[in-house]
């Protein structure tokens, strides 16, 4: 790929201009990268294939430098539990030196050690696998399925043979079963309704016993929360027995390290490094720290929407310059390290480097065409305004971009605006063909890390409590207005998308505001009375803390539906959604779009929240462009 920049462009209308980000690029050749692992010198990753209907396949980079499959060809590896599912998969090295692989059949839930299937129940679902110390068999979160009755979760030990012992049951939700690298020990967290996992969950630790045939079974545990309550996630051992977590009872999600001294758990608080480490646990299987040892911790911290690699080593945090990991970077065993990597001004790729800066490309999404030069490629820019109350707010900034092309004098770009969902979530930095497809063709995108978003602390994120439909309409309103006063859009020209929370965002804004000449809905709500009668176990409570208890407050769920306030939306509404969606119920799509003057839905067959197959992605793009042009040739 050609990234010098070519100074002669055209003018064009902006929005209009001939781009190299087609639909069939997007959707057809880019893979998408999860869940790095490491084991010895192999590389492991869970790699999704658009050509392939999607399927998720564990990948390897073999210390001999070749790219083979460990999972069947006939299977997709993931797990359902929570909906959201993650964790589906673990791999250690073998006897003979190479991975050894559990995982999770994707559509049937089976358990399967390399090319055997067991532990096959279709009520029963795993996340969150992770190896015995002595490869005998896998710990696990398991999801009961129930007719009329939320799923019953437990942390399960599943044997290579296919014999299942429950470990611990009776909380609402578990989480990163973690065993000590000597395998005496197990440490996970674990979190009651209302509660989600970014508001308040306990740690905890028990002492592994081991019954007549070596299945394993747990002592009394012991709670290593600490007094105040607080988030804390992502338990992870390091080699000398160390056992650290992150929690934000200072405010920013932090490493914390217990050690055993005299027979007690004494707990030691490392200092801030003045960024968030630690991601919201929507998903299991998520990597914010790589322990070595005690006193020496790799991390990923965000500050101000950007991810960073810092280290901890003699008592202080030190930069490290290790591109730009969606994960912490995970270790070889001969002293490399290995991760995501999602750089802003190029796609994804797997990379191998060490501390000393030398790299190597492994893998990558996807080759860009030749013809694509610097100039092509949309970077984000971190903007803060003022919002509502005299907050600050966050977004991303990205200006049209084109070697070919430029906006005309006394012309502004037409602008998308997106609303991330969650609404727990964040706008991330990496490249993203969801931008650069927009960018490409003329337009500016500004996507907004409204008030509830992660990455800026614990206070930014519980402005959205009891706030949700008003402040983050408030900030995505006020971000859109401070682009215009900047020149940086048309302002007869701005759109609004989101996803799934970020729905409700867009029809809210829409509502509010005369801002939006159009807007894009994908799998997004609508009736807030509905999402709390219908969803899933996992969200099953979270608007009791976004809105208020239900249904005592069920006249502000009422009120902050756009299906309630449905005549105030004026402008022309794009619906996309699954027929197979369990977070989100097509029906709320449906229902709204029975309410409003000009709206088109459209249902994609055998999706569910969120789009895998490549016709979907290669359809929702192409129509929600001509969804757009149509409504500029009409203006």
């Amino acid at each position: 790929m050609d990234l010098h920049h070519q100074k002669s462009a055209s003018t064009s209308k902006a929005g209009f201009w001939p781009s190299w980000v087609s639909p069939a690029l997007v959707a057809g050749k880019t893979r998408g990268f999860n869940e790095l692992r490491t084991a010895g010198h192999w590389v492991t990753w869970l790699e999704t294939r658009p050509e392939e209907a999607g399927r998720s396949v564990v990948t390897a980079y073999s210390p001999g430098g070749g790219i083979v499959d460990l999972s069947p060809l006939d299977v997709s590896v993931g797990s359902s539990v929570h909906e959201y599912g993650g964790g589906a998969w673990d791999v250690r090295l073998g006897a003979d030196g190479g991975p050894e692989l559990v995982f999770s059949d994707r559509k049937t839930g089976a358990l399967w050690f390399d090319e055997t299937p067991c532990a096959s129940n279709p009520m029963h679902r795993y996340a969150d696998l992770t190896w015995a110390p002595n490869g005998r068999g896998v710990f696990a979160v398991r999801e009961i399925l129930q007719k009329n009755a939320e799923p019953m979760a437990a942390l399960v030990y599943i044997s290579k043979c296919g014999v299942e012992t429950v470990l611990a049951e009776g909380a609402d939700f578990y989480a990163a079963p973690r065993p000590s690298p000597d395998g005496k020990w197990l440490a996970w967290f674990t979190w009651q309704h209302p509660n989600m996992p970014w508001t308040q969950t306990a740690l905890q630790i028990a002492e592994v016993l081991y019954i007549e045939d070596s299945r394993p079974q747990l002592n009394e545990s012991i709670d290593l929360s600490g007094p105040a309550p607080c988030s804390i996630i992502e338990p992870r051992w390091s080699a000398d027995g160390a056992l650290f977590a992150t929690e934000d009872s200072s405010g920013l999600w932090t490493p914390i390290c217990f050690q055993q001294v005299a027979g007690h758990w004494k707990r030691r608080a490392l200092p801030s490094c003045g960024m968030e480490i630690g991601l919201p646990h929507w998903v299991f299987g998520q990597r914010s720290m790589a322990p070595l040892s005690a006193d020496h911790l790799m991390a990923l911290a965000v500050c101000n929407g950007f991810n960073h690699v810092q280290i901890f080593q003699h008592e202080t945090w030190d930069h490290v310059t290790l591109g730009n990991p969606v994960n912490v970077p995970e270790p070889l065993s001969d002293g490399r390290w290995a991760w995501i990597d999602a750089p802003s001004d190029m796609p994804q790729r797997i990379v191998i480097g060490d501390l000393k800066g030398n790299h190597t490309v492994i893998r990558q999404s996807v080759e860009l065409p030749d013809t694509v030069m610097k100039a092509d490629i949309a970077v984000p820019r971190p903007i803060t305004y003022e919002t509502t109350g005299g907050a600050t707010a966050h977004a991303l900034y990205y200006a049209p971009s084109s070697h070919q092309y430029v906006v005309a004098d006394g012309e502004r770009p037409p602008l998308v605006v997106m609303a991330h969902g969650g609404p727990t979530g964040r706008a991330n930095t990496g490249f993203a063909f969801k931008v650069q497809f927009w960018t490409s063709r003329g337009f500016a995108v500004l996507d907004v890390n409204y008030r509830g978003s992660t990455g800026y602390g614990r206070q930014y994120r519980d402005a959205l409590n009891g706030q949700w439909g008003v402040v983050d309409i408030d900030d995505v309103l006020a971000a859109t207005q401070a682009a215009v006063d900047h020149g940086q859009a048309d302002p007869e020209r701005c759109v609004i998308r989101g996803s799934s929370a970020g729905g409700l965002t867009v029809l809210g804004a829409l509502a509010r505001s005369k801002l939006f000449v159009a807007g894009t809905v994908l799998y997004g709500v609508t009736d807030l009375r509905g999402l709390a009668e219908e969803t899933h176990k996992f969200e099953a409570r979270y608007l009791d803390g976004l809105i208020g208890p239900y249904p005592d407050a069920e006249d502000v769920y009422f009120q902050r539906s756009p299906l309630t306030f449905a005549q105030d939306i004026t402008d022309p509404v794009l619906f996309l959604h699954g027929d197979e969606d369990k977070v989100v119920a097509l029906s709320q799509a449906e229902d709204m779009v029975a309410c409003l003057e000009k709206a088109e839905l459209h249902i994609y067959p055998g999706e569910k929240h969120g789009f895998r197959q490549k016709e979907t992605v290669m359809d929702a793009f192409s129509r929600e462009l001509a969804f757009y042009q149509a409504v500029f040739a009409a203006q």
